[in-house]
């Protein structure tokens, strides 16, 4: 038994019956849906067509959402269904992350994921999903695929159908019968917060607030419309409020005149801090041992301790980031206790774990002179240790299939390379304290250096190399040339590497190498800001 749906968009019409029909199902709260009606007008007036398409769950054979899920609140019933359980939910949002059709959203009343669950409770006593039901054109089919009698399974085999995003492997459930790429393409039309009948420009789901109703007068939602656009009207028309006509609207390249709101940055600040303080945690680390095992440098017993402390303080400040990220951190102990051993969420969580069990062992010896000849044994696996916890989060990331510039093979090695470049770079401040001599210093400068060439290298690699999406060359575009060139540019490659390239070259003046380092660290929150923010602002309905 497999479930799955066909929209039949020969005849939807538009209604709106299934949107209402599954919030009334479902208590669906105000500003989210389950299922959505998405409209795209094409063509050029007077020969022209609008298109509907019912957008929700696709039920995938091999569902991201629950790959990536840490602690299974999303799973397969034995019938296909891709179902939740809100009561294990910790509102991580990485379902979200990981979907490909933005399904998913944040419940804003009790902070936790939902999404079309194929309405399981009405199959499992022999009904239809709510929507199939109320649709009055029948254009919604469910039913057995498996079964050769069932409608589903005889439309699949007489019918040309298709899905979206074919490529991302995921083996959707949901098939159109005359879909049309200018709405199935999510890229294909700009989406945008105002619509002809909706304005929801403060958020939605994990940013819910209230719907408000706000007031327009004359023709200033159409004209507010057209001034993004760029179609038909003039800027004086717009500020006189002139009515939009019909043949301004038809104009043009295919557009959306009607979708679900935008949900808007999922991951935020938090990720961002998340990522640069584990790099200084592993970081610190790494520099320290691999002076040490490595005989590049002598090390001291303080910077020893000062390696640990800092370790430790950065790891703990990473946990509590990934706590404060939750939509749900009082169950944050769900991701130990209750794991989903698929989710590099949970490998993540345990790789952070046992890394700061090891640094903490580490001390122990150090502080009771235990260890004896066992001591480059336990640095070698402290080291191993630190290296995943610098790259785990890039294969979080690659789960996260919806993003796909985050799909790229190089992300791990950048994230890596930002290890090595924190570490030395807290350290180069350190100095200033401790002032631990020209050798540590020297070493400190050439990792840094070393680093920093890396990073650039890597910059122009990730950016010359031809990406094999649109979404993904749009999310570059956005980075070197759109909203987020000005930050990169300034912000990431001249303060987070040109300049500290120019103060480490000349010397080792300590002042200078301190400076160095405090522009890497800037540089670096910068460069993981656009990193994790750029590719979520390529809409994937």
């Amino acid at each position: 038994m497999k479930y799955g749906f066909i929209i039949d968009n020969r005849k939807c019409i538009g209604c709106h019956a299934c949107t209402t029909a599954c919030k009334s199902e479902h208590d669906v709260p105000v500003g989210v849906f389950r299922t959505w009606v998405k409209q795209v007008e094409k063509g050029e007036f007077p020969h022209t067509r609008r298109l509907f398409s019912v957008m929700r769950c696709n039920h995938c054979t091999d569902a991201p959402c629950v790959e990536i899920c840490p602690v299974e609140a999303l799973y397969f019933r034995d019938d296909g269904i891709v179902d939740f359980d809100k009561d294990r939910c910790i509102g991580c949002k990485s379902c979200m992350q990981a979907c490909p059709y933005d399904a998913l959203y944040i419940d804003p009343e009790n902070h936790t994921a939902a999404k079309c669950n194929y309405c399981a409770h009405r199959i499992d006593v022999g009904l239809e999903p709510a929507c199939v039901n109320v649709c009055p054109e029948h254009a919604i089919i469910s039913g057995d695929m498996e079964d050769p009698d069932s409608e589903i399974s005889i439309l699949l085999g007489r019918e040309q159908v298709s899905v979206r995003k074919a490529a991302k492997g995921t083996a959707p459930n949901l098939f159109y019968i005359d879909g049309d790429e200018a709405s199935l393409n999510p890229v294909a039309t700009e989406r945008q917060s105002n619509y002809f009948w909706n304005e929801q420009t403060h958020g939605v789901g994990h940013f819910a607030k209230q719907t408000e109703k706000l007031a327009f007068s004359g023709g200033s939602m159409v004209n507010t419309l057209l001034e993004k656009t760029g179609n038909g009207v003039a800027a004086g028309d717009l500020a006189k409020g002139t009515p939009a006509k019909s043949i301004d609207l038809l104009m043009g390249q295919p557009r959306r005149v009607y979708d679900a709101p935008v949900k808007g940055i999922l991951w935020g600040w938090e990720v961002s801090a998340y990522v640069v303080t584990k790099a200084v945690a592993a970081g610190t680390v790494l520099v320290t041992l691999m002076a040490a095992l490595f005989n590049f440098s002598a090390v001291s017993d303080t910077t020893f301790w000062w390696a640990l402390g800092l370790g430790l303080t950065f790891l703990g400040a990473t946990g509590a980031l990934l706590v404060k990220d939750l939509d749900r951190p009082d169950r944050f102990l769900n991701v130990l206790l209750r794991p989903q051993w698929g989710s590099w969420l949970v490998r993540g969580g345990y790789t952070i774990t046992v890394y700061g069990g090891l640094l903490t062992l580490l001390g122990v010896f150090m502080f009771f002179g235990w260890g004896g000849g066992f001591m480059p044994v336990i640095y070698v696996v402290t080291f191993m240790a630190a290296i995943m916890t610098a790259v785990y989060t890039a294969f979080l990331f690659a789960q996260a299939k919806g993003r796909d510039f985050w799909q790229s093979p190089s992300l791990a090695l950048h994230m890596l390379v930002h290890s090595f470049m924190a570490g030395a770079a807290v350290f180069m401040m350190v100095n200033l304290i401790t002032n631990e001599g020209i050798v540590w210093t020297d070493y400190l400068r050439t990792t840094l250096i070393i680093g920093l060439l890396v990073n650039l290298a890597l910059m122009v690699l990730e950016f010359t190399t031809t990406h094999p999406t649109q979404e993904a060359k749009l999310t570059v575009q956005m980075i070197l040339k759109g909203r987020y060139r000005n930050l990169f540019w300034t912000g990431a490659v001249l303060v987070g590497n040109i300049l500290p390239l120019a103060m480490l070259l000349p010397g080792k003046d300590p002042m200078l190498c301190a400076g160095a380092g405090v522009l890497v660290m800037i540089g670096m929150y910068i460069t993981e800001k656009i990193w994790v923010e750029a590719p979520q602002r390529v809409q994937l309905v």
